[in-house]
């Protein structure tokens, strides 16, 4: 069938075959006035499924935006008279979200030595974990070069603050230093073993616990950390990154890690928190012992109690302060598979059973037999250190 319209005379014309047009009556008027009314409706339709589109569109827009902005909803940092410090990543600023939540901004130095891998790292490591004695991640920044890391806000700011300063340390007694302790120990735990991740931190170290309000610790840092997948338990690399002080002998001298090398930094972490002392900077009088070579020579002398910080001698329980300081030792172990894991230490801590007697640690010698370590022994690694602040 054929519909034709003639323009000039507005007449209808339907050619149909002639079979078709018997019984069949067609009312001109109503066939008329259905085209007017479609020639009517037709671009109201039109014009209503635009406004439908655009009013998405201008939604959508705004919505990207408002989230956009989410992001950037920092109230407040003030630059000057809010920096918290600065480490390896950059300066670190207080600042306020426009919730009134109190935050820490991390931002990345241009001239930093932890650079954009590290960056990402942190923020994939961080973002996939949660414990309470791990720093939470609150969001990040990228834009351009710019790099940004927001934490939630520590207000007692950074162990090694406290602890390493003869006035703000008689602020820890030992209760509180004891809770520290098992609290980094749980954290280590967690990332260790009770994760669905497997992550080596492989920068433990003072400056990288948090306190928050109660002195709870918190793990912070993760730019160095590694995840291992499956049943691996081991790594080695041609690039060996930590703070001097901290590193195991394993990972220094042949680039191999493992849990073992955060246990060895745990360890020294307690024999710190214990004595008030910087293992990279002890030296004692008489001898050329390191922290951990002093409180070998005190263990094995019966004289626990000599390498406990002054100020703790009101405060102190003395079979916590004989466990803590034991626990480190085994820690520190010249060996890796002589160290215990992070929940043997936890237990440890946590018991009063008998504890094996540990062996002699790493970095320590007998007088007349000291050992220097050098380059040639390391398997051709590339070792960068960082100097705690």
């Amino acid at each position: 069938m054929d519909l034709n319209v003639c323009e000039e005379s507005q007449d209808l014309y339907i050619r149909m075959p002639a079979s078709l047009l018997t019984g069949l009556t067609v009312s001109q008027p109503d066939f008329n006035r259905k085209i007017e009314i479609l020639i009517i409706v037709l671009p109201i339709l039109v014009v209503l499924m635009g406004l439908s589109v655009a009013v998405y569109a201008f939604s959508m827009k705004k919505k990207r935006s408002y989230m956009k902005a989410r992001g950037r909803r920092v109230r407040s940092i003030d630059r000057h008279n809010s920096n918290l410090g600065e480490g390896g990543f950059g300066p670190v600023y207080k600042g306020v979200l426009e919730t009134g939540q109190e935050i820490a901004v991390k931002q990345l130095s241009r001239t930093s030595e932890q650079g954009y891998d590290e960056f990402y790292n942190e923020v994939v490591c961080v973002a996939k974990l949660q414990h309470r004695n791990l720093v939470k991640l609150v969001g990040y920044c990228m834009d351009g070069d710019e790099r940004i890391l927001i934490y939630e806000y520590m207000s007692n700011k950074s162990l090694d603050l406290l602890l390493f300063d003869e006035t703000k340390s008689c602020m820890l007694d030992w209760g509180q230093r004891f809770c520290i302790i098992n609290g980094i120990a749980r954290g280590m735990l967690y990332l260790h073993q009770d994760s669905r991740l497997r992550i080596i931190h492989r920068d433990l170290k003072a400056a990288n616990i948090l306190l928050d309000h109660d002195m709870n610790p918190k793990i912070s840092d993760f730019g160095l950390a590694r995840e291992f997948e499956g049943n691996q338990i081991t790594a080695k690399t041609k690039k060996v990154v930590g703070t001097y002080g901290y590193i195991s002998p394993e990972y220094v001298l042949h680039g191999r890690f493992s849990v073992k090398s955060d246990v060895f930094s745990f360890g020294v972490l307690v024999l710190e928190i214990v004595s008030g002392k910087k293992n990279r900077e002890f030296s004692h009088e008489d001898l050329n012992d390191n922290l951990l070579g002093h409180a070998w020579r005190l263990y094995t002398e019966g004289k626990y109690l000599d390498l406990m910080s002054p100020s703790l001698r009101k405060s102190c329980i003395i079979s916590e302060v004989k466990r803590s300081i034991h626990v480190g030792l085994l820690c520190v172990q010249n060996h890796a598979q002589d160290r215990p894991t992070m929940s043997s230490v936890v237990m440890m801590l946590g018991g009063d059973g008998s504890l094996p007697p540990p062996k002699q640690p790493a970095f320590f010698a007998e007088e007349g037999s000291r050992k220097h370590y050098t380059f040639s022994e390391v398997d051709e690694a590339t070792i960068t250190l960082l100097v705690p602040r």
